[in-house]
Formats: structure tokens, sequence, C-alpha cells
């Protein structure tokens, strides 16, 4: 049987190349939502994080406004750089499963990494910065980077009682 999922959406308004990201989640009643694949854009949330959504008429669809209870996951991302040949990605990221890592590609040169919560997210780190210093990639972590926000902090100290007011 396959399992009903809905789409929701995750405001990022300081995001250098999208506004919103939209996720498929499980809806488990009332607001609350798992979510069902890895965040590529979003910091702060993880595959099977259960979170509120409210909806939104604006949007269209529900709006992630906090995490309820976390699934135990952690997120990564990686943009490839030009130096790495495409058709050595997929296999250098899959080479991650050894320490319980999976992989959802966005587009040819951005990944979202999903670290289970068994897996060793120190092995798979060590194993991306060393292709980082050998130009292969850039990396970096997803936890909360503004705080009551899925976002990154505002480049402008001006924009965060704009961001602030989003929040809310």
């Amino acid at each position: 049987m396959e399992e009903a999922l809905t789409k929701i959406l995750v405001d990022l308004p300081n995001h250098w190349a999208i506004g919103r990201e939209s996720m498929w989640a499980r809806h488990l009643g009332a607001h609350l939502y798992e979510l069902r694949n890895v965040p590529v854009h979003a910091y702060g949330l993880n595959f099977l994080d259960v979170v509120e959504a409210l909806p939104s008429a604006m949007a269209g669809k529900p709006v992630v406004c906090r995490v309820v209870e976390r699934g135990g996951h952690r997120t990564l991302r990686v943009m490839f750089n030009d130096a790495c040949a495409v058709e050595k990605r997929v296999p250098m990221l899959a080479s991650l499963r050894t320490w319980g890592a999976s992989v959802e590609g966005a587009t040819k040169t951005l990944f979202a990494i999903d670290v289970e919560p068994a897996g060793d997210y120190d092995a798979i780190c060590a194993r991306l910065w060393d292709w980082e210093r050998e130009g292969l990639l850039e990396f970096e972590t997803c936890e909360e980077r503004a705080p009551g926000s899925f976002d990154d902090a505002p480049e402008d100290p001006a924009d965060e009682p704009r961001m602030a007011a989003q929040v809310q």
C-alpha cells in the first residue's frame, strides 16, 4: 500500500536562491506532519522530524512554523564544483552509505545528505571535508542558523526585524 503524502512549505526569505522550499510530508492529524524527504535548502529541519504546519491562504499549502519532535536524523548539504566530473558525483556520494547516509539530488551540483540516527556523522563530515580540501565540492551542516527560522541569518542586520515578523 502506497503511503499518502502531501506537500508542505518552508519560508526562506533570506535564502540566496529561493524564497520557499516545498517538502513531502505525511499528515499525522491536526496541524502535524512528518517530513518524508531530506530538506535541500532549509536549516534546522531533517528527515522524519515532526513539524507543525499551519494553513496559508497566500501559499496554498501548509507552512512549517516549528519542529514538534526530532526524528533523530541529521542533514548535510553538498555543492559540487566544476573540478569534479558529473559522472563521479553520484558514486562519491554513494560511498557515504558505509556510514549510514542516503542522498537526494536537487540538481547536478546540489545534493542533500541524510545521516540516519545510527550513522557515523563525524566520519561522513571528515570524508566531505577531505573532498572539499581537494577542491571537488563545498559542504555545510544544516543546523539552525537563525533562531526561530529555518532560513539562513540575514546578510544585513537591518533585515532582522523583517525576518522576526515573518516567523511570528
